[in-house]
């Protein structure tokens, strides 16, 4: 059964002209163009499928600093301010509030990790409470254990993922600019080198600027036109339960399994980083660059099957930009759960939290999370195509930093002071022979 998704109505024709066009309606896509949109410019989003409709509406909602690599945490900090500004500037309801995330283990080695942590984010002004085993054990009582230890970060929180995308498209709206649902972008033009337009199935946009935040599809899209984005995507399978558990943590992440509350009351349960690998032609052309990121993730990630082949998303040949593409072939990619892994969860959480033996599983389902070599997103110009701009990548912590990365998309468009440095996410980085590391965090 597909994500739970709000879906909003998105009419109007496609305009012949734009300051700049967005490509992607996920949470970057729509924070990109409403940051662009705040400056006056006339943005047009065009989404292939329904705004929020993958990976935006199918991740845990978690917006956190903890445990942030160092190169996204002052992203990762900027977004939980912006991710409050969106809610007073518009009155739209995105869900966010912090809630507070609550990590609890019983592995020194775990524990260990953490504590480094908590010293490096002194050094960004982040606050993280490490807790010892009575204060652990007190903030857990729903788990009926004693723990050894844990971590509390108070500032960090929760969005919730049906609608947050959507609240954002209709920001867009108010502010004048023009969505649309069901376009698939198939490609650009360009004049003298320089973008001059994006290809769609309803026509063709001039334009100076854009920007591809298309998730799972970006790598694919980039080879249209010659750009080599190492990209592979992983299959993770989580569910929900219905409302009705009293006394859990509003987020809470343990080595076995990982619950957060929803908005309508129920818990997304998921055990993080567990995925299939489904063989694709793109995975296969930049194995040997993400080698390191699955040796390190072999206990966690397992072979999938072909469903990522007929997907579609991660080919290696070449469309006709006047022909239907796999964009229109497979509007939504909405994979069939792993049942292993879905009943693996329900039954670990059970175990872990008594208090959902009230709750019933309510939907489950699937969701690609697009992948670096190094775990950090591509954001930054295509320089062979001047105008052109790339925002993907990042490697299932896109929905917390959404509103950071479209911010900084938005900045680099407009020659804008930047929000963070953009150095870490230069996609010119993948064009060096030797490849960032797998990050600790």
């Amino acid at each position: 059964m597909p994500a739970p998704l709000q879906q909003i109505e998105t009419p109007g024709e496609l305009p012949q002209s734009a300051d700049a066009v967005v490509i992607g309606g996920g949470i970057v896509g729509v924070f990109a163009a409403y940051y662009l949109a705040r400056r006056g410019m006339q943005v047009v989003l065009v989404e292939k499928g329904r705004i929020g409709a993958e990976q935006s509406s199918r991740n845990w909602g978690w917006c956190r600093q903890q445990n942030r690599d160092a190169r996204e945490l002052p992203m990762a900090t900027r977004s939980l301010d912006l991710w409050e500004r969106f809610a007073v500037d518009t009155s739209e309801d995105t869900g966010f509030r912090r809630c507070g995330l609550l990590y609890l283990s019983n592995d020194e080695a775990e524990l260990a990790s953490w504590a480094r942590w908590r010293d490096f984010a002194k050094t960004a002004g982040v606050t993280t409470h490490i807790l010892d085993s009575a204060e652990a054990s007190e903030r857990g009582r729903a788990t009926g254990r004693t723990w050894k230890g844990g971590v509390f970060s108070p500032t960090d929180g929760t969005a919730d993922p049906p609608r947050a995308a959507p609240s954002v498209a209709r920001a867009i709206l108010k502010l004048g600019g023009s969505v649309h649902q069901n376009c698939a972008a198939r490609g650009i033009e360009t004049e003298g080198g320089r973008l001059s337009g994006v290809i769609t199935e309803n026509g063709t946009i001039r334009t100076k600027l854009a920007v591809l935040a298309g998730g799972a599809w970006a790598s694919s899209f980039c080879h249209q036109f010659g750009f080599r984005f190492p990209q592979a995507s992983i299959r993770s399978s989580i569910l929900s339960v219905s409302p009705s558990a009293e006394g859990l943590p509003d987020a809470l992440h343990t080595a076995r399994i990982s619950a957060t509350r929803r908005g309508d009351g129920g818990y997304t349960l998921a055990i993080s980083g567990r995925g299939r690998l489904d063989v694709t032609p793109q995975q296969l052309r930049f194995s040997s660059q993400f080698l390191p990121m699955f040796l390190k993730r072999w206990r966690s990630l397992g072979p999938g099957g072909l469903q990522g082949m007929r997907s579609g998303h991660e080919t290696l040949r070449h469309w006709r930009l006047d022909q239907p593409t796999p964009m229109e072939r497979m509007r939504i990619l909405d994979p069939v759960p792993d049942q292993a892994t879905i009943r693996l969860t329900h039954a670990r959480a059970l175990e872990l939290l008594p208090a959902l033996r009230q709750t019933r599983i309510s939907a489950a389902w699937a969701g690609y999370i697009d992948s670096t070599p190094d775990g950090v997103p591509a954001i930054g110009e295509i320089h062979s195509v001047p105008g052109f701009f790339l925002a993907a990548g990042f490697s299932g912590h896109g929905f917390g930093i959404g509103p950071g990365a479209g911010h900084l998309v938005a900045d680099l468009m407009t020659g804008s002071e930047p929000i963070v440095d953009p150095k870490s996410y230069d996609p010119r980085r993948f064009e060096a022979s030797v490849w960032g590391k797998v990050a600790d965090f």
